[in-house]
């Protein structure tokens, strides 16, 4: 299988704390920045298929990293957003790739550091 990883991204693991005042924050912990293959949803037959994960607005397909477990609670970061992870699956059972399904997060109106 012949994958063009060409997009940068970040996966993240939404680890659950508290700030200094004892009030519950959620704190990002960077997994690792890879390269991926990215396909956005679009009306073909294979979307078509993957009827079961309707919330699912991206595809992103990356090599398999040792010693990492991707869940639903990581989340990946691009260039052009955030998306949370819906499913994630070994591609062919080889452990060669790995191909997640994730959802893009809307960011709008968030007051980031203030």
């Amino acid at each position: 299988m012949s994958i063009k990883l060409t997009h940068f991204i970040e996966l993240f693991r939404v680890e659950q704390g508290t700030d200094e005042d004892g009030f519950p924050v959620e704190r990002d912990e960077l997994l690792v920045s890879v390269r991926a293959y990215r396909e956005d949803r679009y009306g073909s037959e294979m979307w078509k298929n993957r009827s079961l994960f309707s919330k699912a607005t991206v595809l992103f397909r990356i090599r398999s990293i040792p010693g990492i477990t991707l869940d639903t609670r990581c989340v990946v970061v691009t260039e052009d957003g955030r998306y949370n992870i819906l499913s994630v699956e070994d591609i062919r059972h080889k452990g060669l790739y790995w191909e997640i399904l994730a959802e893009k997060v809307d960011t709008e109106g968030v007051v980031k550091d203030g």
